[in-house]
C-alpha cells in the first residue's frame, strides 16, 4: 500500500546555484547529496521536520531518451505544481522579499485560504498556503 510521497523533481539549470538558494534563501535542509552518473549529483532539499523532498535535478542529454531531455529542460520556468503551507503567509513573505526571493503573486485572501506564489532561481514557480 502507498502511505507517503517520499520526493517531488524540480527541474534546475545549476545544481549548485539550486542548492544554494533552497538552503540560504528558503531555510531548507540538505538532505542528500550524492553523485548520480557521471556529470549529474542527487540533491534532495526539504523544510525542516518535512517528510517529502525536492529532489534538484539537472536535465542531461544521458537521460534515457532523447525526448525526456527536451522535456525537463522545457520543464524549467514553469508552476511546479507545488503548494507549500506556513503558518504566516504575510510574515513568510516578508522575509522572502528581504531574501531577494522572486514574488510572483502577493498573499491575498482566497475563498480557501491565503495563497501567494514565488519563483526560484530558474523561474520555477512554487504557489504558497495558508
Amino acid at each position: 500500500m502507498l502511505t507517503k510521497i517520499g520526493t517531488v523533481t524540480v527541474q534546475v539549470t545549476d545544481q549548485d546555484k539550486a542548492l544554494e538558494f533552497y538552503t540560504e534563501k528558503l531555510g531548507f535542509e540538505k538532505r542528500m547529496d550524492v553523485p548520480m552518473g557521471p556529470s549529474q549529483r542527487w540533491i534532495e532539499v526539504a523544510p525542516p521536520g518535512a517528510h517529502t523532498r525536492i529532489l534538484l535535478y539537472k536535465a542531461s542529454p544521458e537521460m534515457p531518451g532523447a525526448s525526456s531531455y527536451e522535456e525537463a529542460k522545457a520543464a524549467i520556468g514553469k508552476m511546479t505544481g507545488m503548494v507549500l503551507e506556513v503558518d504566516d503567509i504575510v510574515a513568510t513573505f516578508a522575509q522572502l522579499k528581504a531574501d531577494g526571493v522572486p514574488i510572483v503573486d502577493e498573499p491575498k485572501l482566497q475563498p480557501y485560504g491565503w495563497w501567494g506564489a514565488f519563483a526560484d532561481q530558474d523561474g520555477n514557480i512554487y504557489g504558497v498556503h495558508q
